[in-house]
């Protein structure tokens, strides 16, 4: 997945996982067409142009600045996590580098895995998790 298409997504999901309610946005009426924030309630709250926000979310990240990031991180309340890995997104759209991978602490091997793996001595093996670590 290219860089653009990460930060349309990650910006997009996470814009749908927080409701008007919670960021403090008054509903008019009850019916709407898009789980969570709307582009122009994120926008407002992060104190953006409707029209530089959507920029923004469709991928082009090359121009936001720390404090554009800290708006938007802040209208759609990133957690610490969230707010780095957009920040590496940020990054990459300006430097064209991979973002920064975190790394997960290594995890015992479950005994079962082990006896199977001490087993095999004829064959080389190795153990990966989902991320191929």
């Amino acid at each position: 997945m290219d860089n653009q298409a990460e930060v349309r997504e990650f910006l997009a999901t996470r814009r749908a996982k927080i409701g008007p309610e919670q960021a403090g946005v008054p509903l008019y009426g009850n019916r709407r067409r898009v789980p969570g924030l709307r582009r122009e309630e994120v926008a407002q709250l992060a104190g953006l142009s409707t029209d530089y926000y959507t920029r923004l979310e469709r991928g082009n990240l090359r121009s936001a600045s720390e404090s554009v990031l800290d708006a938007i991180s802040r209208a759609l309340q990133l957690d610490e996590a969230e707010c780095a890995y957009l920040r590496d997104l940020a990054r990459t759209a300006r430097d064209g580098a991979r973002p920064a991978r975190r790394r997960i602490p290594a995890k015992q091997v479950r005994p079962s895995l082990q006896h199977l793996l001490d087993a095999m001595t004829g064959a080389a093996a190795t153990i990966v998790n989902g991320r191929l670590d």
